[in-house]
Parts: C-alpha cells; structure tokens; sequence
C-alpha cells in the first residue's frame, strides 16, 4: 500500500503544518506522564522533529480520555505538552482551547520550527461527530494537515479523517511505519506464521481470527477471550466470562485441525479482585472460580509452536496483568519472543507497556502504536484516517 508522505513534500518553511496525533497516555496520580506510558509520544517525535528541522510551524491536535465534548480539567493536556518538551529537548508552546483567540495569538506568534500544542479536541462535541465546520475551522489554522495518529485512524471524527477534505493532506513518519509493517503482515506475511491473540473480548477479536484462518499455520489464545472458546469445547471454565453471543460464531471454526491452540492450564482464583491464584488442568476448575492466566504447560506449548515460527503477530495480554500474580503468562510470552529467531510484530496498549517495562521493545522488530486500529487494519478494513492518504 502507497502513501502520501510528508517525505515527498519539498518546501516546508514556514508552512503552518497542522498534525493529528494520538498522545492519549495515561496519567499519574499527580497528572504526570510516566516514561513507561509515553510510547505514543516517543513514537511521534521523528514526525515533529522532521517537521521543526525543515522549518515549518507546527501545530499539534490531541485527545485525552472521554470528555464528551465537555471541558474536564483533569483532562486538559498540559502534562503531554511537559513531557512532550523534555523529549524535543524544547519549550512546546500550549494553547488551552481548540480554537478562539488566544490559538489566533499562539499561532501568529510563531517562528519556524516552533510547536503549538492545542488543548483537548474532544472537549469539542464537533469532534467525534465528525463535524465538517468544525473539521473546516481546524483546517482554517494551517496550510497543509499531517496525520500522525495511527491509533486514532479508526475513528471517522473531524480531525482525523474530516479535517482532510479542507487540506493537502500527507502521513506522518510513525503513520507510515505502521501502513508498512501491518500492511506487509497482510499481503506477505512471513511462513509459517503464527497470530497470538488475548485480551478480554472475542467478539473484538474474531474478525482478525477468521481474517488469519487461510494464512497462519497457528492461532494462539490467551486472556478471557478463549473461555468462550473452551466452552464451546465443552471445557468448564467455572465463573470466567464468556460471551454467549459469540458461541455460534465460534462454532463455524475447526477447532479439532489444530490450527487454534487454547490453553490447556491456567492460574485460578476466587474471583476478579483476587491477589494470588492457583495452577491446574483446566478441566479441573471449581465452578465458583475464574481463569486469570496462561499456566506454565500453556506457556511451554506456546513457545514450542512460536520457536518455529518465522513471523509472529501478536495482540491483547495472556491474563489479568494489572495484578502481578497473573501477570506471569505474558511475562514468559515477551521474554520469549525477544530472544526469537522469527519477526516479531506486536500491539495493544497493555502489552506494549508490559515491554517498556521490562525494558524490551527493541528486541521486538515492531511495536505498533495502535490498539483498536490495529485490529481493525488487520481485519482487512480501509480506516477512515487513511483512506484519503493512499496513493
């Protein structure tokens, strides 16, 4: 897949460069951004520092949590502009408003390679309808728009995907790493192949599974998503969310030409709150107990399967790893893969922040920025943010 690239763009100097990117982070306790959470603003700053060193003027959107359209203080994005300043290793300027006067003063203020943060676009109700006025406001303020925000191109709203009916309109760098590396897993994956999928929900996930049945040799599932499954199997799962809705889907499946691999262990407890668990089969749960984990058996088999794999794709965690005790399945996954052989190419916002944590993402050949857009890419869909971009 082509793309309009910023790269091909000759005289950016002085250009007034409006550029959507997703800096939706989470936030400390005392509003800070934490380094192992700023993934999403480390991977933008190529973008922004091509743009500064080519003279331009640029002007940053993005959002922060779900304000629906209303101004919340806790999500104003004065803690991104901080951090974002101590990575350029430069004062970024903030505006708090989208538009009005003091955007009009901050932007006729600006020098060459200078960068102006907006505030929250979403405090703006204009902005997840996909307003044309308000897209057609936002366009008002630059001479050309630059999508950077991959983990947002899902999303059809005004300055993502609206704002580029009004403006010559171009990738980011981070934009287009992430079209090339998801877009080669899709027309010329690497074989065999192997997609690992986890996380909490199927019914998110199985457009992407059905979408890997003809080409990856194996399916391997973690986290509450393959209860539904081992319940269609006939496989007790006691107290552990399934969703029945989507016993029928699964049904359509081969689940006995070992293709899609579920768990045969996990770690078990009482309930969701619960700190520590216990190992076993799975077909010896308690009717009154959940499945918070991959077990070790499961681990060994995965990692059997994935020493064998020439590519691997993975998306969504192994267990419940915002409790240490469950975490340890998608420890054992990460450690794994970063000493593989095979290309690795993973996604989704609490793996990615696992790896920082851990102190391994350059071990992984790429680590995609998108969560739900990922998906959606890897189902096959042309994503409103880029749809105008290709080439």
């Amino acid at each position: 897949m082509k793309i309009k690239s910023i790269k091909q763009l000759k005289n950016l100097k002085g250009q007034k460069v409006l550029v959507r990117v997703d800096f939706n982070v989470p936030l400390t306790k005392d509003r800070k951004v934490g380094k192992s959470e700023d993934y999403r603003i480390v991977k933008t700053i190529p973008t922004i520092e091509f743009l500064v060193k080519k003279g331009a003027k640029v002007i940053l959107m993005a959002h922060l949590g779900r304000p629906d359209g209303k101004i919340i203080e806790d999500l104003r994005l004065g803690p991104v502009a901080r951090r974002l300043s101590q990575l350029l290793k430069k004062k970024v300027l903030k505006s708090r408003e989208i538009l009005g006067a003091e955007t009009d003063k901050l932007i006729a203020g600006m020098k060459n390679g200078d960068v102006l943060l907006l505030e929250n676009v979403r405090f703006d109700a204009r902005e997840e309808k996909a307003d044309k006025s308000f897209a057609k406001q936002l366009a008002g303020l630059a001479d050309i728009f630059v999508n950077d925000g991959f983990a947002v191109s899902h999303r059809d709203q005004a300055s993502v995907s609206t704002v580029q009916n009004y403006l010559p309109s171009y990738a980011g760098l981070l934009l287009e790493q992430e079209i090339f590396n998801l877009d080669k897993v899709l027309r010329k994956p690497k074989k065999p192949l192997t997609v690992i999928i986890g996380g909490a929900k199927i019914s998110t996930k199985m457009k992407v599974i059905r979408n890997f049945l003809p080409v990856a040799k194996h399916i391997l599932l973690g986290g509450a998503l393959a209860n539904t499954v081992l319940e269609v199997m006939g496989v007790s799962v006691g107290k552990s969310l399934v969703e029945p809705k989507m016993f029928a889907e699964v049904k359509k499946i081969k689940l006995t030409d070992n293709q899609m691999i579920v768990p045969v262990d996990g770690v078990m407890a009482a309930n969701y709150e619960s700190k520590t668990g216990r190992l076993g089969a799975l077909g010896k749960i308690k009717d009154s107990e959940v499945i918070l984990d991959i077990g070790p058996d499961t681990i060994k088999l995965y990692e059997n399967i994935i020493a064998k794999s020439k590519m691997v794709v993975w998306n969504g965690p192994m267990g419940l790893i915002e409790t240490p005790a469950f975490a340890k399945g998608t420890m054992a996954m990460i450690k794994f893969l970063a000493k593989g052989k095979g290309e690795t190419i993973v996604g989704g916002g609490e793996t990615v922040q696992m790896i920082r944590k851990m102190n391994l993402e350059k071990k992984f050949d790429f680590i995609s920025t998108g969560g739900g857009a990922m998906l959606e890419f890897l189902e096959g869909k042309k994503l409103p943010g880029i749809i105008k971009l290709i080439k």
